[in-house]
């Protein structure tokens, strides 16, 4: 057996190497292709991206033409340089930075020499490309933007870089690819697939027709087209609200998790990033470090979540029986939990039960159940976990899964973290109190809120919230429809949604209804600190409103947040109802909020950050006379300066 097994693997080996020889050099010609590669040009044809629509069918991204001179470095042979830089408006140092980029890519292969000609400069170089060996015109197609809003929803689609060509052989230098937004999310499903056609050259160097009479070219296929749960005139109108601002709005359906308007301020024209500027204005957005328009703010600024935290903090009392719809605890204007510390309220005091705890939102009911729910496990460390567990239900303190690629998971602490904070041990109910109230260690994004509000809505469930609706040619992904159940029972809904509505008639938003719309809602106001010259400054407070509405058969829910914009009635609380009644009546009544939403300006409160003169805000602010009079007033209180205070006056 052993003199035979030694000959049996050789023979074996050699006869699976023959026939693999056999197969490559006889029946599979694409090796003989790249042997042959010196005689054979292969061009490329590139499909138009698909096509983007809104939930209600309004064409959003479609394409226009665009042309790229690419290069072949090699082949480039006795041209007139300084009528080639001409026509093309550069001057000769940039084209030897060019060619030489080129030739670092590949002397023998094409990659793009100048990209996106605009229409008068094709018609001139294409008169005369036949002058320039080595040069050729090709096709693309860029975004044509249909609408002016969305541009952190769209995302963008940019010149592929080198990393990516190495991981991905799809890609070639020259190549387009999606970036942020839907744009990279589905870009696999956007793109299409490139058509190829292989060209036989003679020993010259000339075209001489299709290779192998073009049995290996394929034809380019149009990426399919994608339809966004995105309302669009809700988005405008979002974006329209929240001009002269900064923050939030993330509008979700309930019942599907689809997302209806995801609204980041401040904001940019999506036409920005089109075309030959596109670099030079993506730099610009990119090192705007004070109005920041590429961050997400609606997925990826995290915040103190503040009074609405109060709902999840009912629910777990509830859930964990430590209170009942009838348990009442005295508000003298505040809690004191130890020595020296106390927890203001604003709300109008005396006896608190859950209903009116909700609807005039009272720090110390809420401080009082957040207690009972910890101190109900003989150790402290198992109450937070516990309460950890049911936050994470409700998809706090993680990723939520949605298809767009930035995220944040905010922060719900464990009895780990507080571990860490407090090596000496010592740490109890009392120490972290103000979770109870949305502020201490919890931090949450916009979408996280709006997503709490849907599972308040939907009483105990949600769907994973997601911007596709609809893919031309495929399915969605199944974890979109897939429910999400939390740890807290649908019968403990009801009490805290019945708070949420008297939120409206007789609690903190009230003067904010639309006759005729049961709206459900919960205003928020969060403490806001930076630093300043190194010391820890407290802002403006955070404006917070978190609604959905109708109360029966819930058909949105939303989440506002306004930046340096104090109460939660003040600015968000306006802009959420707008929001609402914008969705569900497809018109506006309560044209006295709207005129103060669009008219408003909280640029001067923005510009408080920043220790500069006054006139250096104006060409980046929008500063009203009153405005900078007000900045001007805070500016010298800042510096002590009573005399200037007195002059300002």
């Amino acid at each position: 057996m052993r003199k035979t097994l030694l000959p049996t693997i050789i023979i074996v080996t050699s006869v699976i190497l023959l026939i693999r020889l056999f197969y490559l050099q006889v029946i599979d010609e694409t090796l003989k292709i790249k042997s042959e590669n010196n005689a054979i040009k292969i061009n490329y044809d590139f499909p138009e991206r698909g096509y983007i629509y809104d939930r209600n069918g309004k064409l959003l991204v479609a394409n226009q033409p665009s042309y790229d001179i690419m290069v072949v470095p090699n082949e480039v042979k006795n041209i007139d340089t300084l009528e080639f830089c001409k026509i093309l408006r550069i001057n000769k140092l940039e084209f030897l930075k060019k060619i030489e980029k080129a030739k670092i890519y590949s002397p023998r292969l094409p990659s793009v020499f100048l990209a996106q000609l605009n229409k008068l400069e094709f018609a001139a170089f294409q008169e005369k490309v036949r002058k320039y060996k080595g040069f050729y015109i090709q096709k693309r197609a860029l975004r044509d933007y249909q609408v002016d809003y969305g541009a952190n929803i769209f995302g963008f689609i940019t010149q592929v870089g080198e990393k990516t060509i190495e991981k991905n052989p799809y890609y070639k230098s020259g190549d387009l690819i999606g970036r942020q937004g839907v744009e990279e999310a589905y870009e696999d499903i956007l793109r299409g697939v490139k058509g190829v056609r292989y060209i036989l050259k003679d020993k010259h160097n000339r075209e001489i027709g299709s290779y192998k009479e073009g049995k290996f070219d394929t034809i380019a296929k149009q990426g399919s087209d994608i339809t966004l749960s995105i309302d669009g005139d809700l988005q405008k109108y979002g974006e329209e609200l929240m001009i002269n601002k900064r923050g939030g709005i993330v509008a979700l359906e309930p019942k599907t998790g689809e997302i209806l308007a995801l609204v980041t301020a401040p904001s940019y024209k999506p036409s920005l990033l089109v075309g030959r500027e596109r670099s030079k204005n993506y730099t610009r957005l990119y090192n705007d470090s004070i109005a920041k328009p590429l961050f997400d703010r609606g997925l990826l600024a995290e915040y103190p979540p503040g009074s609405p935290f109060k709902i999840l903090t009912g629910l777990v009392g509830l859930q964990e029986e430590v209170v009942d719809t009838e348990t009442t605890f005295t508000c003298g204007h505040g809690f004191s939990y130890g020595r020296g510390a106390f927890m203001r309220c604003h709300c109008p005091g005396g006896i608190i039960k859950l209903h009116n705890g909700i609807y005039k939102s009272c720090n110390t009911y809420f401080a009082q159940v957040y207690k009972r729910t910890i101190e109900k496990y003989s150790k402290p460390k198992i109450g937070v976990d516990q309460w950890n567990k049911h936050m994470k239900s409700f998809g706090l303190g993680q990723f939520l899964g949605y298809d767009l690629p930035p995220g944040r998971k905010g922060h719900i602490p464990s009895s780990k973290f507080y571990d860490h904070y407090y090596p000496n041990g010592g740490w109890r109910s009392s120490t972290i109190i103000s979770n109870s109230i949305g502020q201490g260690e919890v931090l949450m994004t916009p979408i996280q809120l709006a997503n709490m509000m849907a599972i308040v809505a939907n009483k105990g469930y949600y769907y994973t919230p997601h911007v596709i609706k609809k893919i031309k040619g495929h399915k969605i992904d199944s974890k979109y429809t897939t429910k999400h159940i939390t740890t807290v029972e649908p019968r403990h809904f009801e009490p805290v949604i019945n708070g949420l509505f008297d939120v409206y008639n007789m609690g903190t938003a009230a003067g904010l209804g639309v006759q005729g719309l049961e709206i459900c809602g919960k205003t928020g106001t969060a403490e806001n600190f930076t630093k300043l010259n190194g010391k820890r400054v407290q802002l403006t407070d955070h404006s917070i409103f978190v609604a959905f509405a109708p109360r029966h058969n819930p058909k949105i829910a939303i989440a506002v947040f306004v930046e340096n914009g104090y109460w939660g009635n003040r600015w968000a609380g306006p802009i959420a109802t707008l929001m609402i009644e914008k969705y569900i009546n497809k018109k506006i009544t309560r044209t006295d909020l709207e005129k103060r939403m669009l008219e408003g300006n909280l640029n001067w409160e923005y510009a408080k950050l920043y220790p500069k003169k006054d006139s250096e805000f104006i060409p980046k602010f929008t500063l009203t006379k009153q405005d900078s009079i007000r900045l001007k007033l805070v500016k010298a209180k800042q510096n002590k300066t009573k005399d200037t205070v007195k002059k300002v006056k």
